[in-house]
């Protein structure tokens, strides 16, 4: 339990509440893709242009969120996206059952539910850095870590499973149900918040807006992270709804053997963030976030290999797996690095502008890859993603007078 840990009652109410919403987000990975192709009948194009459009348009009405977000308190805001999505979220199944589903809902869903994660986001890693003390961030970060991968590990196959037995929309359902008992979790937590930040004196709503940019701005090792991780996910999340049309459409995959082939690599991601903490004791932070910061770019263009049957089936999984394994290692140390640089005052506003700017690059990198994959056909946009990722690695922070003070 996360109690055992020496984190406290509530941090384990916390740890529930996001358990439980992971879970639903995995059991329904890839959903409104799964649903447009099963029940829309929509090109390897469109598939794509939901992810961007839902990624672009919740950027735009998250923009101006951040100073939103970091003037008032954090749980109460946490619960409302929670319960956004809750609600949003039921009118899929409502809908489909009805017979109304249509391609422009499943847009507009995908735009609330973006807006309503960005503004979670940026209020959950305050509400955390303020209930844990900052010695334990980095075995936290683990414990969410470990939740992700867990939860990353069951859901596809189970989603896969129940999509294939009960139809496209029942995971859309638990999904949403998550989010309901992830709002009732963060309301079972005591502990009083403290006060937010208060606005400064004459500060003008634009400098208030760009507060989070100027500070990723002006420190060298967060704006060699911030690019790093903006360029890495953009590139492995263009190439997901194509990798979902491969599998499905040409390659003839069950819903079932998809949800195994994202499912079981998953378990890399646990034994990634379990390591994760004792490889930084053995080798130091730094080491660990340049090695695996590199080592996760590496695996993608091996999807542009997959072939039909239980061989193309295991390539997914191998590639998924080094990849995974090298993310749960990699992403607990960045995340608490992030945490302990950005200043309180600001905190909310980092992240805000960090997640708004790492889906808007992924918005333009889906869409632009659907795009290719339309001239190209999506193996070979796979292929190209898979190219390009490898170069990421020189955006890392490298020398080490960027580090200095953050050890």
């Amino acid at each position: 339990m996360a109690e055992d840990a020496g984190l406290g009652r509530d941090f384990g109410w916390l740890w529930r509440a996001f358990a439980v919403s992971s879970l639903g987000t995995m059991l329904a990975l890839d959903a409104i893709p799964l649903i447009a192709i099963l029940a829309l009948d929509v090109s390897a194009t469109q598939v794509s242009w939901i992810a961007a459009a839902g990624g672009a348009a919740g950027v735009l009405l998250a923009v101006p969120l951040g100073p939103w977000v970091e003037f008032r308190p954090k749980r109460p805001l946490m619960i409302r996206a929670d319960l956004l999505r809750f609600l949003v979220l039921l009118t899929v199944p409502v809908a489909y059952g009805l017979g109304v589903l249509s391609y422009v809902q499943l847009l507009v869903v995908a735009v609330v539910v973006a807006a309503a994660d960005i503004v979670f986001v940026g209020a959950s890693g305050a509400h955390l850095k303020a209930l844990v003390p900052e010695r334990h961030l980095m075995r936290a970060n683990g414990r969410f870590e470990t939740a992700m991968w867990i939860s990353t590990a069951i859901g596809p196959p189970a989603g896969g499973a129940l999509v294939g037995t009960l139809g496209p929309v029942v995971t859309t359902v638990l999904n949403a149900t998550s989010y309901l008992l992830s709002a009732l979790g963060l309301r079972a937590i005591s502990a009083p918040e403290p006060a937010p930040p208060v606005r400064g004196a004459g500060a003008s709503r634009l400098a208030e807006v760009v507060e989070g940019w100027r500070v990723i701005a002006t420190d060298p090792v967060l704006r060699l992270l911030f690019a790093n991780t903006a360029l890495v996910s953009a590139l492995i999340m263009a190439t997901a709804p194509l990798l979902t049309y491969l599998m499905l459409n040409d390659l003839h995959f069950t819903p079932l053997e998809y949800g195994l082939g994202f499912g079981i690599p998953c378990l890399g991601g646990l034994a990634g963030s379990r390591l994760s903490a004792p490889l930084v004791r053995r080798f130091g932070r730094r080491r660990i976030l340049l090695g695996f910061g590199v080592a996760r770019a590496l695996w993608l263009v091996g999807l542009a290999f997959v072939g039909p049957g239980t061989g193309g089936l295991l390539v997914v999984i191998g590639v998924e797996l080094a990849m995974i394994f090298c993310m749960g290692v990699y992403n607990p140390v960045y995340v608490t690095y992030r945490l302990r640089s950005a200043p309180n005052d600001a905190l909310a506003r980092v992240l805000t502008a960090w997640t708004i700017s790492g889906r808007a690059v992924t918005a333009a990198a889906t869409a632009l890859w659907g795009g290719l994959a339309w001239l190209t056909g999506p193996r070979v946009a796979i292929a190209v993603a898979g190219i390009l990722l490898i170069g990421t690695g020189a955006l890392l922070p490298w020398r080490e007078r960027t580090m200095a003070g953050h050890r």
